[in-house]
């Protein structure tokens, strides 16, 4: 990552932020909440998923919340199966979240997520390539050069587009 860019002070600006919310006495973290996600390649595109989470419109890696009992490997396996339906290998670990994000949606929470590359055991996935939000949930594949930060709701999945792209 480029130091100088504004992508980084952006990011830092997000931390700093997260590092305030952490010393606030009346928003004590007591839980940590892992989250598992893959990012599926073909050709120049990645797979998204545009989802209504607690009455509100996210754009995220497919992915979601790692189970009791349950390995990261297995958990994002089981998770492809719930969001898209087909089965996928996992080709290799691509980031771990290395800084404080508390939880967009519960401020107790810290968030830890975890990020695969993966490709689907078939090779026939037709998503859409439109963002849409006229169901719970809709997957599209995105031109990942046309991508931006904005483009993601979450600030996690914002620094791992920075590592992907």
């Amino acid at each position: 990552m480029n130091m100088n860019s504004s992508r980084y002070f952006s990011f830092r600006k997000t931390c700093l932020s997260a590092d305030t919310a952490r010393t606030d006495k009346n928003n004590m973290i007591n839980k940590f909440n892992i989250r598992v996600y893959g990012i599926a390649k073909k050709q120049n595109h990645i797979l998204l998923c545009d989802e209504i989470v607690q009455g509100h419109k996210v754009t995220k890696f497919v992915g979601g919340g790692l189970e009791f009992g349950e390995g990261t490997i297995d958990g994002l396996k089981r998770e492809f199966i719930e969001e898209t339906g087909k089965e996928v290998e996992v080709v290799c670990h691509v980031y771990t979240t290395d800084f404080f994000q508390p939880s967009v949606f519960n401020a107790q929470h810290q968030i830890i997520s975890i990020y695969y590359e993966v490709r689907f055991a078939e090779e026939d996935f037709p998503f859409s390539n439109t963002p849409s939000f006229e169901h719970e949930l809709q997957l599209r594949w995105a031109d990942i050069d046309k991508l931006t930060e904005e483009d993601f709701t979450f600030p996690i999945d914002r620094v791992v587009l920075g590592i992907i792209s």
